[in-house]
């Protein structure tokens, strides 16, 4: 089981894009905010929850369920 602590959000996201297909330029379009800016969230292991939201929202991926265990 992964551990809170063992979650890197800004990793996380990257795959998700990377998996759907779509560019960082894409999804700083989507947020509005610059391909920079984003760069600096994939390098976080923790992000503002207002933005992890809209990600989500964006890609279609509740993020915040990552950070839920089961059992």
């Amino acid at each position: 089981m992964t551990e809170i602590n063992d979650i890197h959000i800004g990793r996380r996201i990257k795959a998700k894009l990377k998996e759907q297909g779509r560019t960082t330029v894409w999804l700083a379009a989507q947020i509005p905010c610059s391909p920079n800016h984003l760069y600096k969230v994939y390098a976080k292991s923790s992000i503002n929850t207002d933005l992890l939201k809209r990600i989500s929202r964006i890609l279609d991926y509740n993020f915040f369920g990552d950070f839920i265990h089961n059992g």
